[in-house]
């Protein structure tokens, strides 16, 4: 039996739900049920706080689990487990931040006992002792933008995505402490039980190709013989597209490719041109 540990709830929680459904491992749960079983019945979820996922994959507690990499980091547990799989989504990073008044406007503005505010105590403390200076960490659990205008702190420790919560709370950043993504993290002693890594193996297959499939979309059309080669040009496709006869029309073949997301828009004129008609673009669930 394989333990998945999955965060109850966050901003990275819906995205992975949504990834693991693609992949194939439906899970069912019922409420706010605690744990969950899955379409394979060697693997059971146990719904967790993102921050307690990295602790308890490096425990043991549980055989796999997804969170933040900072989370891993803030836990201190990077080298008691290993990194599977980034789904390079969720990205944050955390940042020191000031008000936009203050005199601190840089690292070498930071003095020696300068209050800090964060929720991530542990990584902001390894950050400031590798300067060499020495603060005061002030461990809050939220709102922490808040902090320096209410005279807890003179600046703070926070994650941020595109910085707008900063500017609109009238906050500079000064500097980026480390980026983050989310991670699908394993426990080391799992990993060596020749049974539970083949499954776990199994599960990183399912969900890279879930993910693969993110950017592609599957493009097929009928066009005219003579245009097949310039069409190939235009979708080389994975390992090449694939050609087929149309029954009904000796002038025309049928043409399937994979291509990427980004390209359909340009992409579609540009066939049309060539004489390519009935085409249609088609979401892909998985890519293997």
């Amino acid at each position: 039996m394989i333990l998945f540990a999955l965060p109850n709830k966050g901003r990275i929680s819906e995205p992975v739900m949504k990834i693991l459904e693609k992949a194939g491992l439906k899970i069912t749960a019922q409420g706010r049920s605690l744990f969950a079983n899955t379409v394979d019945k060697d693997v059971k979820i146990m719904f967790a706080r993102a921050k307690d996922i990295p602790e308890f994959v490096a425990d043991g507690v549980a055989d796999i689990g997804i969170t933040g990499y900072d989370l891993v980091l803030e836990r201190g547990v990077e080298d008691k487990v290993d990194f599977l799989l980034d789904f390079n989504f969720g990205f944050a990073r955390l940042v020191l931040a000031a008000p936009e008044n203050s005199e601190i406007k840089s690292l070498e503005d930071i003095k020696d006992g300068v209050r800090v505010a964060t929720e991530f105590p542990n990584l902001t403390r390894k950050f400031f002792e590798k300067l060499g200076k020495r603060v005061e960490i002030i461990e809050l659990s939220g709102a922490t933008e808040i902090a320096p205008f209410i005279g807890v702190a003179d600046i703070i420790s926070d994650l941020t995505s595109t910085g707008t919560t900063l500017r609109l709370n009238k906050l500079r950043e000064i500097a980026e402490i480390v980026r983050s993504t989310t991670r699908l993290i394993g426990n080391k002693e799992s990993l060596k039980d020749e049974r539970k890594r083949r499954k776990i193996e199994q599960l990183v297959l399912a969900i890279k190709s879930a993910l693969f499939a993110e950017t592609k979309k599957l493009i097929m059309m009928n066009a005219p013989k003579d245009k097949v080669e310039e069409i190939k040009k235009l979708i080389p496709g994975m390992c090449g597209p694939t050609v087929a006869k149309v029954l009904s029309n000796d002038e025309y073949v049928a043409i399937h490719a994979v291509v990427n997301e980004d390209d359909i828009y340009n992409l579609v004129p540009k066939l049309h041109e060539l004489g390519a008609r009935d085409i249609l673009i088609v979401p892909i669930e998985r890519i293997l």
